[in-house]
């Protein structure tokens, strides 16, 4: 237990460290918390985690245990601070529909592609893909037991599918979100008309104002009273989920914590903490620093699946492509390209952060909605894509 102390402080404590560094920093400023979040966990994991023998084991219970925690509590807090009285419906559900086609489409195509190279395995493959980039890594998983898949393909298609998930991530944040922008229609918060609180709100903010006075004697009664109440929802939603599915079901657990973080957003008095966003952004950038330091490059075997990890390649930064095109075509705007393709590819749990990155709060309802229901049918389309190819 002792020596998880220090790795509990650091995990902690790293964010703020980097927000500081944001602050006096103009480059770092330009990268990001949460990319800088990203590239600080893969250097800790691979140089101080992953060389030791048997110090990853130990280390992982904490992991698993933040990376668990952090996001569930967030996403309340995040919630909380968002107005959802113009919240475009009909907008994302048409670029909902888009992604589905893209990753349903560049899916088969890529099975034509690399299907030869994988084997008898590739069906089962493009379905388990399909899966995961319509709904999450739960998805993977009942697609791979409903298709009876290989657990060696499905262990390395997990694998790759973090990495390469990583990587888009981290292309979004650094160039993406200003390439789709470019493409696509684009209205930032400025320009949109009647909406004085979007311009003054949290996402308006760059990262040198963003987390100050969060526990001052003004905010602090707010954040606490927002913390306990988001603590108060995740254990409503953890309580749902066991009681209805036996387990942590995460279609039950998201469904909650979304209906039960709006309907409180209503409130005047929930509206009135003003640091509630920024204290779950916080938890954000521990969460990216958590999962970051978890991915052991080394540990992967590329050369055995190399064309395993091509396909998966192809499918995550293709699928992003054609949807941008398509969005194009029917007129969707970039940022609800960009998060619905988040969405999809990372899960719900991902689309604060890329919100953040886009200085867009009011993207977070269409992302989360949009992630709600490819959990749902991602399974679905996975088994039929999976059994069409066959």
């Amino acid at each position: 237990m002792l020596l998880l102390i220090p790795w509990i402080l650091f995990y902690l404590l790293a964010p703020y460290g980097v927000i500081l560094l944001c602050r006096r920093s103009r480059t770092v400023a330009r990268i990001g918390a949460i990319l800088m979040m990203y590239l600080l966990g893969i250097v800790v994991g691979n140089l101080l985690i992953y060389p030791f023998e048997g110090f990853s084991e130990k280390l992982f219970p904490l992991q698993d245990a933040l990376s668990s925690v952090t996001i569930p509590l967030a996403m309340p807090l995040i919630l909380f601070a968002c107005n959802f009285r113009d919240w475009p419906a009909g907008k994302t559900l048409g670029s909902l529909l888009i992604g589905l086609v893209a990753v349903v489409g560049v899916t088969v195509a890529g099975f034509f592609l690399f299907g030869g190279r994988i084997g008898g395995e590739a069906p089962a493959v493009a379905g388990m893909i399909v899966g995961v980039y319509t709904g999450g890594t739960p998805n993977l998983a009942a697609v791979k037991m409903m298709l009876g898949a290989d657990e060696a393909t499905y262990l390395l298609l997990n694998s790759f599918d973090l990495i390469v998930s990583f990587l888009y991530l981290t292309f979004l944040m650094a160039v993406g979100i200003r390439l789709s922008r470019k493409i696509l229609p684009f209205r930032n918060a400025r320009q949109e008309s009647g909406n004085a609180a979007a311009v003054q709100s949290g996402m308006a903010r760059g990262e040198t104002e963003m987390y100050r006075g969060v526990f001052s004697r003004k905010h602090r009664a707010g954040t606490l009273k927002a913390i306990g109440l988001a603590v108060l929802i995740t254990g409503a939603g953890l309580g749902l989920s066991f009681l209805t599915t036996g387990g942590i079901n995460m279609i039950v657990l998201i469904l909650t914590l979304t209906t039960l973080s709006i309907a409180a957003s209503f409130l005047p008095s929930v509206r009135s903490w003003e640091k509630s966003y920024d204290a779950g952004m916080y938890l954000v950038l521990v969460f990216s620093l958590v999962v970051a330091s978890m991915v052991d490059v080394r540990a992967i075997d590329f050369s055995s699946g190399i064309w395993l990890l091509a396909y998966v390649a192809f499918v995550i930064f293709g699928s992003l492509l054609l949807q941008v095109l398509l969005a194009r075509l029917f007129k969707v705007d970039a940022d609800t390209a960009v998060i619905t393709s988040v969405a999809m590819i990372n899960s719900p749990l991902f689309v604060p952060m890329i919100a953040e990155s886009m200085k867009n709060r009011r993207i977070i309802i269409s992302g989360i909605t949009v992630g709600i229901i490819g959990y749902a049918v991602g399974n679905y389309l996975g088994v039929l894509v999976a059994r069409l190819l066959g």
